[in-house]
């Protein structure tokens, strides 16, 4: 079968040409995959994740939801600020791969495929792939990503371009275990996907992905 170099993002792969009845159908990868999605905000986690989900299985769970539970039962306001500070509270008190080494306990009980979503720190990354996990990145345009998260208009995304920036370069770099840190998650990633385009061109960068991990 020829070869095509096929550029996911930063990362160059080699995969073979494939028409759509090729794809992988529906619940048949033939392996127990588990996978930690990370990206920047409005860049497609959720896209890539319902897609696994719908298309081919896969069990979702997510550290955002974990955080949302937490934050719920104290009563506090749900919004990003609040979410980023409770991680960096319960990774400060008990690890900075707790979360993720809750979810995956969780995941490896059950003999299916395995999407964690919204994977931000570089413990946590690092904890999932020491147990075998592949760690996906999704990427796009800051004002590609400011236009999605403006559209959906859950709780967390009501903030100014400017807020959004200054979120982001809160949680882009830091030296600091507890904390955020996508960019550093970013460089860990077996795979990085780039989404400046349409959801189907999304979709066929996923079904790569799969084929050659």
């Amino acid at each position: 079968m020829v070869l095509s170099r096929f550029n996911l993002g930063n990362l160059l792969v080699g995969i073979r040409l494939v028409e759509s009845s090729d794809f992988i159908q529906e619940g048949q990868l033939g392996y127990n995959m588990i996978l930690g999605i990370t990206g920047r905000s409005g860049a497609g986690k959720g896209t890539i994740v319902e897609y696994l989900v719908k298309k081919h299985g896969f069990k979702h769970y997510s550290i955002r939801g974990y955080l949302k539970k937490e934050i719920d039962r104290r009563g506090l306001l749900s919004n990003r600020d609040t979410m980023t500070e409770m991680a960096n509270e319960i990774r400060a008190k008990h690890g900075a791969g707790y979360i993720s080494q809750q979810i995956l306990g969780e995941a490896l009980l059950q003999s299916e495929n395995s999407v964690i979503e919204s994977i931000r720190s570089v413990a946590d990354a690092k904890y999932l792939k020491s147990h075998g996990a592949q760690i996906w990145a999704v990427d796009a345009d800051i004002q590609e990503r400011f236009k999605r998260i403006t559209q959906r208009g859950s709780e967390t995304d009501q903030v100014s371009f400017d807020e959004f920036v200054v979120q982001e370069e809160r949680e882009e770099d830091n030296n600091d275990p507890t904390k955020a840190n996508i960019a550093g998650v970013i460089k860990l990633a077996d795979t990085v996907l780039y989404n400046n385009e349409t959801t189907e061109e999304l979709y066929a960068k996923v079904e790569a992905a799969l084929l050659i991990n």
